[in-house]
């Protein structure tokens, strides 16, 4: 069952609301991943913000490519949908922070000061990476491949493996 936060006048989850009426503007939930989503008009469908204005009709009335809402990405969004990095002129989808992935490239959607993320969670191996497409920690299955991804080569010598 998806999570539904929905949005105040200011862009905040409103508070002691279980659901905005039909047609109130776009509304967060929570996806099955535990990722910021975006709850489809049917109010059952919760698709990763990330699936928003993608080209992709997911949801069953296309309200998620709605031209109003794609306009002028990323400003034309709700404020649920987007995340800064550390550079002011990028933005990623509020799914891809902590997911990982360095999708900001400079690893603020990673990383503090921009973003403060849980450690490392379970399938992950925390060592300064060498692999610029991930900051902090890197997927166990890349452990014991006889390739460095850590700077300290803890992947192969000190991690347990996937």
């Amino acid at each position: 069952m998806n999570k539904v936060f929905p949005q105040g006048h200011d862009g905040k989850a409103a508070a002691g609301t279980k659901a905005l009426p039909a047609g109130a503007g776009p509304q967060a939930c929570v996806t099955p991943t535990n990722r910021t989503g975006f709850l489809c008009h049917d109010r059952r469908s919760c698709i990763p913000a990330s699936g928003v204005c993608d080209g992709i009709r997911t949801c069953t009335h296309g309200e998620d490519e709605d031209e109003g809402l794609c306009r002028d990405v990323p400003h034309s969004l709700p404020s649920f949908l987007v995340a800064h990095c550390g550079d002011p002129a990028s933005w990623i989808y509020s799914d891809q922070k902590c997911d990982g992935t360095n999708s900001c490239g400079d690893c603020s959607d990673e990383l503090s000061p921009v973003t403060v993320c849980p450690p490392c969670g379970p399938g992950w191996w925390h060592c300064p990476s060498t692999v610029f497409k991930y900051c902090d920690c890197i997927p166990r299955s890349l452990c014991r491949d006889h390739v460095q991804h850590c700077s300290d080569w803890s992947d192969e010598y000190s991690c347990p493996g996937p």
